[in-house]
């Protein structure tokens, strides 16, 4: 009995442990019991595999020996793994002792034949999440084989013609026509031809999160796409311009719950400026682009009249927009902003006075990102933290003519600071670091090169419980 109350004890306090600490690490050293403890204690379980083949019978060992695993991610490095080696992982998965336990399971990059995922969801009856890869041709109705799946993230790649997937199996379910629960799909590769995906936009009607990656279609007509994007809240577009037009077109008109977009590497200057001028939403808070040639001040412009709710406002390498665009917007949601990015935007070096009006503006921010504009300096930079006394996360990495005097005006204007980023910020010394750590009251985290750190400053980052990373 007290042995037994001795491990549960022990179990509490393994679990309390963050994985990454030197402490986890170092509990295999003490014992073997301590070591049985820890993994049938431990929920989450990420792998590396560089030959999966010659340690199977170490990875059946142990997955058996986590008794509590509700966590597992697999990382299949080789890119000669095979079918039949992938096969044959999978099913170690649906056999092992914690796979009815399993609510969330990755296993990348190598395609996942369709009949192991027909065996997975005999045994992970409740899996919430599931990240793969599948080679074509496309096949999606099995998603009805796991009732509790509330997140897809799915790489296609690919034919694969000697794997049916025992897709006939998975066709004469009696249920083909029932409405999915996923709320968050992850798409990456999706080519025009993938004509298996419209069965999955006409059943998703509980969708809240859409990403999109590097797509150059999207598997069907827009007439099937759009029973999903009724209820959507989040959408991320990335690489994506040969469907960036008609994606926008139907968001802007379908998506009247929409509360966040993100574009990335690929837009359309008409698309863009359609979706602003005929949003639906009225509750749009966030918005994100890194669209180096294709933003300008027109979009700024037409934003500024139409989402003054915006409470977050990213812009990375957009070099057509102008002080003159982001001053209209700045005004316009002054009330409301509490983030903002613009990182490796040429405008924040080029237009002196800038950033100044900016701050003027945004006196409720909380969040400032400036990271990777090399030419910021500190006249421009402290003559937007003086009016932004709000901030409790701050980014400046790679501004490298930033200096010393910069981090005093932090200290100066920016009480409230818990996150710092000055990574490769190559004017600010050890010295003014030292006194950052020292005399920030709320910070909590500080991302800087360890060279920069000295031994006074490592002693105080300690003594506060910073986390220097």
């Amino acid at each position: 009995m007290d042995n037994r109350l001795c491990d549960e004890l022990l179990q509490e306090v393994f679990l309390k442990l963050p994985s990454s600490s030197s402490s986890s690490s170092s509990i295999s050293l003490v014992s073997k019991r301590w070591l049985h403890l820890y993994r049938s204690s431990k929920p989450t379980l990420s792998l590396r595999f560089n030959n999966p083949h010659h340690h199977f019978f170490s990875f059946i060992s142990l997955l058996n020996q986590h008794l509590s695993l509700s966590s597992l991610s697999l990382f299949l490095l080789s890119s000669s793994t095979t079918t039949p080696t992938t096969s044959l992982l999978l099913s170690a998965i649906s056999s092992c002792s914690s796979s009815s336990k399993l609510v969330s399971l990755t296993f990348l990059p190598a395609p996942v034949p369709l009949s192991s995922i027909v065996s997975l969801s005999n045994s992970c009856t409740l899996l919430v999440s599931l990240s793969i890869t599948l080679s074509r041709p496309v096949f999606l109705n099995w998603v009805l084989y796991f009732p509790y799946l509330k997140l897809l993230s799915i790489v296609f790649c690919y034919e694969d013609d000697d794997d049916d997937g025992g897709c006939s199996e998975v066709f004469e379910s009696k249920d083909f026509d029932k409405e999915l629960s996923l709320e968050t799909v992850c798409f990456e590769g999706i080519r025009r031809d993938d004509l298996g995906i419209a069965w999955l936009w006409k059943r998703c009607k509980r969708l809240k999160n859409l990403k999109l990656l590097s797509c150059q279609g999207i598997g069907s007509s827009y007439s099937s796409f759009v029973h999903c994007l009724q209820g959507i809240q989040q959408i991320e577009l990335k690489t994506c311009r040969s469907v960036l037009d008609g994606v926008l077109l139907e968001i802007a008109q379908h998506c009247s719950s929409l509360e966040s977009l993100l574009v990335h590497d690929g837009g359309s200057r008409e698309a863009l400026l359609h979706f602003f001028s005929s949003c639906t939403s009225n509750y749009l808070r966030k918005l994100d682009f890194r669209l180096p040639m294709d933003l300008e001040n027109n979009h700024l412009f037409v934003m500024a009249m139409n989402f003054r709710g915006l409470s977050c406002l990213r812009l990375q390498s957009c070099c057509l927009v102008t002080g003159q665009g982001l001053k209209a917007l700045g005004m316009a949601v002054s009330n409301g902003l509490e983030e903002l990015a613009l990182i490796n935007c040429h405008v924040v070096e080029r237009e002196k006075g800038l950033l100044a009006t900016l701050g003027q503006h945004l006196r409720q921010l909380r969040k400032l990102d400036l990271s990777h504009n090399e030419m910021l300096f500190d006249k421009d930079f402290i003559s937007m933290l003086v009016s932004c006394t709000h901030l409790v996360d701050l980014k400046v990495r790679g501004c490298k003519r930033l200096t010393s005097v910069a981090i005093l005006s932090m200290l100066r204007s920016c009480k409230r600071l818990q996150n710092v980023d000055i990574m490769h910020c190559l004017g600010i010394e050890s010295d003014a670091i030292e006194l950052l750590v020292k005399n920030c009251p709320s910070l909590t985290r500080l991302e800087v090169e360890g060279s920069k750190l000295s031994d006074a400053a490592k002693i105080w980052a300690s003594d506060k419980f910073i986390e220097i990373v």
